[in-house]
């Protein structure tokens, strides 16, 4: 029983287990895997279609030597939406509306973009600290403010996908709240909130997407500065 808006996204426990390694794992098992036939079914077709899209879209802003990320941002991709798209599901949980789940994405990926580029272009990254042409009397402020705001880059990434999701998630259950409680007493005005509701429902799918689509393209313009 949902005693406050908030317990919607606790984890959930079984006999003191936390679930949300399961409920991380069975999206991906519910995407078709490959065969060895000639003409694939039609899921199997869309699902290669869709990725095939993906992958375009995130190795479009890269240079070659970044295209040997591309499995990584590609199946990355593919598991934040399907777990955004199932979180919208009834009675279901959202691991991406936990702040440790999208940091523990979001921190090893940068730190792997950032020492690819030390490791690679050492000159180049650190010279991103320090913008060209700068004033003597400012260079100690500009390369104090330049770490910060990369030091704060996996942290953005983390908060912008929770800060989203978790929106999109109470503001569903309270136009749902409303319509119930409204249904005995306003009917005519039930029927407007499950307009709303519904006009929100599809919002909050593309938001779904959009969100999913933005953390990893991020991921990819910081990896496009590091190689």
């Amino acid at each position: 029983m949902i005693l406050t808006f908030f317990d919607q996204f606790s984890s959930p426990y079984l006999l003191g287990i936390p679930l949300i390694l399961l409920s991380m794992l069975l999206p991906a098992l519910l995407l078709p895997s490959p065969n060895n036939r000639w003409i694939t079914n039609r899921l199997s077709t869309l699902q290669l279609w869709t990725i095939n899209m993906i992958t375009k879209q995130l190795m479009a802003p890269l240079n070659k030597p970044g295209h040997k990320w591309a499995i990584i941002l590609t199946s990355l991709m593919m598991l934040l939406l399907t777990i955004n798209l199932l979180g919208l599901l009834p009675y279901t949980f959202t691991p991406t509306t936990q702040l440790s789940m999208n940091m523990a994405l979001a921190l090893p990926l940068w730190l792997a973009t950032l020492l690819t580029g030390l490791r690679n272009q050492p000159t180049t990254s650190l010279g991103h600290l320090l913008p060209e042409g700068t004033p003597t009397p400012l260079i100690p402020a500009l390369i104090m403010i330049e770490t910060i705001s990369l030091l704060i880059r996996p942290l953005a990434l983390g908060v912008r996908l929770t800060a989203n999701l978790t929106a999109g998630h109470l503001l569903i259950q309270l136009i749902s709240t409303a319509t119930i409680t409204l249904l005995p007493i306003m009917p005519a005005v039930s029927v407007i909130t499950t307009t709303i509701l519904l006009l929100l429902t599809i919002l909050e799918v593309a938001v779904a997407m959009i969100q999913a689509y933005v953390f990893v393209l991020l991921l990819s313009l910081y990896l496009q500065e590091n190689i």
